[in-house]
C-alpha cells in the first residue's frame, strides 16, 4: 500500500501524483492542510514538514525528490513490485 501526505496545492505533490500514476498505483492521500492531526501524525512519523511524504508499504521513501531518484535508478518499479503494486 502506498500512503501519501499531501495538499492539493502543492506542486510537489501533483508532480508526486503524476508519477505514481504513469506506474499504474493506487494510493491512499491524506491531505494535511484539511486535517491539523494527520500533519502532526506525519511528522512525527517522518521527522519532515513538507508535503509530500510518501510511503511504500512499511518504506518512508519522503518526499517527490526522493520519489523521482528511485524511478531514476530504476529500483521504484522493483519496490512496488515487492508490495505488490503494479510498477513498469
Amino acid at each position: 500500500m502506498i500512503t501519501m501526505y499531501a495538499t492539493r496545492s502543492c506542486p510537489y505533490c501533483h508532480a508526486a501524483r503524476q508519477l505514481l500514476e504513469s506506474k499504474g498505483c493506487a494510493w491512499e492521500e491524506i491531505d494535511v492542510a484539511a486535517h491539523a492531526d494527520r500533519r502532526r501524525e506525519m511528522m512525527e512519523r517522518s521527522g519532515q514538514h513538507t508535503v509530500p511524504q510518501i510511503w511504500i508499504g512499511e518504506r518512508h521513501v519522503g518526499g517527490y525528490d526522493d520519489l523521482a531518484a528511485l524511478n531514476r535508478s530504476g529500483k521504484l518499479d522493483e519496490l512496488l513490485s515487492q508490495q505488490g503494486e503494479s510498477g513498469r
